[in-house]
């Protein structure tokens, strides 16, 4: 197009000139672009980019599709793959819009998922990492109480074992909650810890493996002990503690305890007993002289110590009489035993027992005429807190407080924290931990009527064991020396594992040795 003589912009002149010099093209190229511009024009708008073309000899024509068919014949696939100076570029510009795009937080992350995966993701936790988000915030308490449900219900599927629910049945929805879960896990623990103990006290006293060397060499079999005495350590658990609460209800019931009864078998432990099936109730028989006898040994002073050593490691005290043990084990449960048995040092052991046992038979002290009041620097500090104040209840007006003190201070908060009080006294948690410590009338209750030592589980199971006719003799229990070599064979473990823990159980639901170390749910 000539631009000395160019027609005025978007005139009927200036589309003349145009199509005269659209046609001077040939090709099929030229044609398409051609009728688009036409179509382009007509249809769309008059308005039109001033786009100058250029005419091409064709000269040019024939260079230019020579050069297209070099570039076809001469395709490679690096022809098509990036520089280095492009990557190095495309890197460059990433880094720097990833470093000015603002980042998302996994808090934030988290928290834009929809509440069914949350709850999902926080059910997948170990237990101990659940009850810890729990003090984490407000927010955080009341996420997992209001959906207390379904994070239990998902660790009592995949990591409670067999055994744990048998003992400790569901029978309705509404119980599957985080003190259910929270106390058979702590049933586990003490288990798992005794467990521990007792074949650590084993393998060194009664198999005598004593240095280094032999103790890495019996390894497996004190594993395979461990692992045996957990699920039996746990089922005496359970016997203690219905026990305990048997035995209180038949007091309250009667009048009197068994004491004053003759029986040929013991009613409560008949009744305990028959919860338990023919395989449980033989295997705890045969190792329940075992734990007994390991906990009357560690309060005990050492057997190899004589007259002269006594006097001089302090080891004067005689071990504790035979109601001391019982107590241990009927009030204060396996719980009890395990502290008693952590105790290091002979002397340190029998002070905390005789502590122990003075506390629970002493008669309550009569609580002071006037409390004292807490003074700090001659300051009087209110007697009025938040959790006296209820719903419903008046708030003191702002007269009767100083302006800007703590009083006024605290009862502009109370409105806004009396729902999460609520949260926090309906939580499931609040009832306390399994085998709890008993009142004073309890105590004066249970403990004129407890059995002796030698009467507790032993005569009873065995006249269960034979009216069941679980075994044909007598002689087919098992004891002692052969308790021991059944604890640490190597068959069978599978077939047992099956029983106790289920068949198809993740190692989840056996506890491991990390497990002893220390309890985060108590």
């Amino acid at each position: 197009m000539d631009t000395q003589h160019a027609p005025e912009f978007a005139s009927e002149r200036y589309f003349d000139k145009l199509k005269r010099l659209s046609e001077v093209k040939d090709g099929a190229h030229e044609n398409v672009a051609h009728h688009s511009l036409d179509a382009s024009a007509q249809s769309s708008s008059t308005f039109i980019l001033p786009i100058q073309a250029r005419s091409r000899s064709p000269e040019h024509a024939g260079h230019d599709s020579h050069k297209a068919e070099k570039r076809r014949n001469n395709f490679s696939f690096r022809s098509i793959l990036p520089s280095r100076s492009s990557v190095e570029h495309d890197i460059r510009r990433l880094s720097t819009e990833s470093i000015l795009k603002p980042q998302r937080t996994f808090d934030q992350l988290f928290l834009a998922l929809p509440n069914e995966l949350q709850i999902q993701v926080i059910a997948a936790l170990p237990l101990s990492d659940v009850l810890s988000l729990r003090t984490a915030s407000r927010a955080w308490h009341t996420m997992i109480t209001t959906n207390e449900l379904p994070i239990a219900r998902y660790h009592l599927e995949h990591h409670v074992p067999a055994y744990a629910k048998r003992l400790y049945p569901v029978t309705q929805p509404s119980e599957i909650r985080l003190h259910y879960l929270c106390g058979i896990w702590h049933r586990l623990h003490v288990a798992a810890k005794l467990a521990f103990l007792i074949s650590e006290r084993v393998t060194k006293e009664i198999f005598l493996r004593e240095t280094e060397a032999q103790r890495l060499e019996f390894a497996p079999q004190n594993e395979r002990m461990r692992r045996r005495l957990i699920p039996l350590l746990f089922t005496m658990f359970h016997f203690f503690e219905t026990y305990r609460t048997l035995h209180l209800d038949y007091i309250k019931e009667h009048g009197h305890g068994l004491a004053h009864e003759p029986y040929t078998m013991n009613p409560i432990e008949v009744r305990i007993m028959n919860m338990y099936d023919d395989q449980t109730l033989l295997r705890v028989h045969q190792v329940f002289p075992l734990v007994v006898s390991s906990f009357c040994r560690r309060l005990r002073p050492p057997s190899y110590a004589g007259r002269l050593e006594r006097s001089i490691r302090g080891y004067l005290k005689d071990p504790p009489s035979d109601n001391v043990y019982v107590a241990a084990m009927c009030v204060g449960g396996m719980r009890q035993v395990e502290k008693f048995w952590e105790i290091k040092g002979y002397n340190s052991r029998r002070g905390a027992i005789d502590n122990w046992f003075t506390s629970i038979m002493r008669e309550p002290a009569e609580p002071a005429t006037k409390p004292r009041r807490f003074m700090s620097l001659g300051r009087k500090f209110s007697n009025m807190h938040i959790g006296d104040i209820r719903e419903g209840s008046e708030i003191p007006t702002s007269g009767r407080f100083r302006r800007g003190s703590d009083a006024a201070r605290r009862n502009s908060d109370a409105s806004a924290s009396s729902v999460w009080d609520s949260t926090i006294f309906d939580s499931s948690l609040l009832a306390g931990m399994p085998m709890g410590p008993l009142s004073r009338d309890q105590l004066r209750l249970l403990l004129p009527e407890l059995p002796l030592l030698q009467q507790i589980w032993l005569p009873t199971a065995e006249a269960l064991i034979a009216q069941r006719q679980i075994v044909s003799r007598p002689e087919d229990i098992k004891r002692n020396a052969q308790v021991l070599l059944e604890l640490i064979r190597e068959d069978g473990a599978a077939e047992e594992d099956a029983w106790w823990y289920g068949q198809a159980a993740p190692d989840s639901v056996r506890p491991p040795l990390e497990a002893i170390e220390e309890d985060p749910i108590e």
